[in-house]
């Protein structure tokens, strides 16, 4: 590892204390307060940034993501199709994500969270430079794709914790 794949770690494992802070403790009831009917939920929002993150590292490691190799889409149960992220998901859609526990939102976080710091402790600052994504002008390099994903899942992780203190005042 580098003092770049370091730092990217412990970025990642922010993301991973923010989830837990976020929804530990938290039955169905809360995880599914909707602050209004078109907001997106505590546990829509801890699913969909895990999942993005299961699906940029996966796509980036040219591995298989955990949510179907390692049985959460089963364990979820949700009616979305296996490569779904939540992106572009509408307002009903968000509220399908119901029956989710506290623990199994915390277990595939932690999972994908545990794959990505492995995945980075492979990397080399060199790796950091790969491009990884020719759609974009300019393509994206590895190193800003897994900015990206941190930038985007801490933003949703501060979400569902100001969610999370809504729900507590509502009751």
């Amino acid at each position: 590892m580098t003092a770049a794949t370091d730092l990217l770690t412990d970025a990642f494992q922010r993301i991973q204390g923010a989830v837990r802070r976020a929804v530990d403790g938290l039955d169905e009831n809360a995880l599914t307060f909707r602050p209004d009917p078109a907001a997106n939920s505590i546990a829509w929002l801890v699913w969909h940034l895990t999942r993005v993150q299961d699906d940029h590292i996966a796509d980036v490691a040219g591995t298989e993501q955990l949510w179907a190799s390692a049985g959460w889409a089963e364990r979820f149960g949700l009616a979305f199709d296996a490569d779904a992220t939540g992106y572009g998901h509408s307002s009903s859609q968000v509220g399908e994500v119901r029956g989710v526990s506290a623990a199994d939102l915390i277990g595939y976080h932690d999972a994908v969270c545990a794959s990505t710091v492995a995945y980075l402790a492979t990397l080399g600052d060199e790796d950091l430079e790969r491009v990884v994504d020719t759609s974009w002008d300019p393509p994206v390099t590895l190193g800003v794709r897994l900015v990206s994903v941190i930038t985007d899942d801490l933003q949703h992780a501060g979400q569902a914790a100001f969610v999370r203190g809504i729900a507590q005042r509502a009751r």
